[in-house]
């Protein structure tokens, strides 16, 4: 299956590249601007990695990437949410972000997705990982076995 992995600085970039694009739309998030761009747009497919980005969890909440206005729009437009096992991996060197931050707030994302009955996917864009492992990992950020089957079966 093609696809088409687009990172935006902006969002008029944003929208100039996911009108381009073809196949499967692939938005890679972080910023909250983008998030909430990518998740307005009816072409995209999938926002992945919404957590990523250098914000700071607050006392009481944690800065996900996402929250229910958020959610609302992706199950409105039909866009789906995507965890990167990657991140995780290497998370030091890409983000400077420990391992369980990125962890805590890809589990906030998992409980959102569910009660806004969000679609979500796991990814692993090196082909290192076989199924049985990716969906280890998505047990650990909190998914359940049916969640984890679907979220593992995108193949691209």
């Amino acid at each position: 299956m093609k696809y088409t992995l687009i990172k935006a600085d902006s969002i008029d970039k944003l929208v100039k590249k996911v009108n381009k694009a073809s196949g499967v739309v692939i938005v890679e998030g972080g910023n909250d601007k983008i998030n909430r761009a990518a998740l307005e747009n009816k072409k995209v497919d999938v926002l992945l990695g919404p957590e990523k980005g250098k914000k700071r969890d607050h006392t009481h909440y944690r800065n996900s990437g996402l929250n229910q206005v958020l959610c609302k729009l992706a199950n409105k437009n039909n866009i789906a949410i995507g965890f990167d096992f990657n991140d995780v991996l290497y998370a030091k060197e890409r983000y400077k972000l420990e391992r369980y931050i990125i962890l805590g707030r890809m589990m906030q994302n998992v409980r959102f997705c569910r009660k806004y009955k969000v679609k979500m996917y796991v990814f692993d864009f090196s082909n290192e990982r076989n199924k049985e492992e990716l969906r280890s990992f998505c047990f650990v950020i909190g998914m359940t076995p049916g969640e984890a089957k679907k979220a593992v079966s995108l193949n691209l």
